[in-house]
């Protein structure tokens, strides 16, 4: 039987993300959502397979426990406290421990009528190829719990369905965020000749497109470059072959959706993009040396 092409799920609309995680509440402000991420919670999807959103994403995150998240060719674990920036677009996956709580913001540009700068060149922590995390202690997250509390009872406490108030403290969270970030300076480290910002945008496109494509040639074609500069400069730059990079990626999703959810095999063959699970269970044995099964039992 020929196997339909994989749609991977695209949210539009925030409320249509909430109802694919089974969150209880919906929001009446279509362009700002404030959910609070509560120890046990029961309602929220603990596994979310790769989807993509089209608006923007801040979580703040402590006891995260077994809580996993995925982008880029990273694989997040033994985390304490974390802080996540996404920009809509990103393919992105998570498991999360149910002792997980914190704070995450959803929103959407239109809800800050009052400003309208470009959102990425004013805040560099939300890149439109990259996902920016940063990992720190409890300590650090009670130091920025006060001004996302803030925004949270402003938004929780509105008699405005557009959230004014909500939103002009978001936009100085935003600020006071750009500080901490611009301190931290992540994502402008390691990247300084022409070669390493190629193999930089090489990488993160493979963390947006590593569903659909799967060669050396569709990233040369993105990147207006040749397949074979591209491959030799992948390979100068990290001594990696290009297409390891995007096999590794590959890899860190399978192995989540394996660990991390009941799916059956064929079932994750699918998720992937795979034509059959007989190729998916020879890619998979190629790189770890176990069948799926094999290693969901380890």
């Amino acid at each position: 039987m020929k196997k339909t092409k994989l749609i991977l799920p695209d949210y539009k609309e925030i409320n249509d993300f909430l109802e694919s995680i089974q969150a209880e509440s919906r929001t009446s402000n279509p362009n700002l959502y404030c959910l609070r991420l509560k120890e046990n919670e029961g309602s929220i999807t603990n596994y979310k397979p790769p989807f993509r959103k089209d608006f923007y994403f801040i979580a703040l995150v402590t006891n995260a426990g077994e809580t996993k998240i995925i982008y880029d060719n990273t694989s997040e674990t033994n985390l304490n406290s974390f802080l996540v920036f996404q920009s809509p677009g990103l393919l992105y996956s998570f498991y999360r421990d149910n002792s997980a709580n914190g704070f995450l913001i959803y929103f959407k540009p239109e809800c800050f009528s009052f400003f309208k700068p470009d959102f990425e060149k004013e805040f560099p922590f939300f890149n439109i190829l990259h996902t920016h995390f940063f990992k720190f202690n409890h300590s650090r997250f009670k130091e920025f719990t006060p001004l996302f509390e803030d925004v949270f009872s402003a938004f929780e406490n509105s008699k405005d369905n557009q959230h004014t108030i909500a939103s002009v403290k978001l936009l100085a969270l935003l600020y006071q965020l750009k500080e901490f970030t611009t301190a931290s300076n992540q994502w402008e480290q390691g990247f300084t000749t022409p070669q390493q910002l190629l193999v930089k945008k090489f990488i993160q496109l493979i963390n947006n497109f590593y569903i659909e494509k799967r060669t050396i040639e569709e990233y040369a074609d993105l990147l207006f470059v040749t397949p074979n500069y591209l491959s030799q400069s992948v390979k100068s730059a990290t001594g990696k072959n290009a297409l390891s990079f995007i096999n590794d990626r590959i890899m860190t999703e399978a192995k989540s959706l394996i660990q991390f959810t009941d799916f059956d095999i064929a079932e994750i063959a699918w998720q992937l993009n795979f034509s059959d699970p007989a190729n998916f269970g020879k890619f998979f044995k190629k790189h770890t040396g176990l069948t799926p099964l094999e290693f969901r039992k380890t």
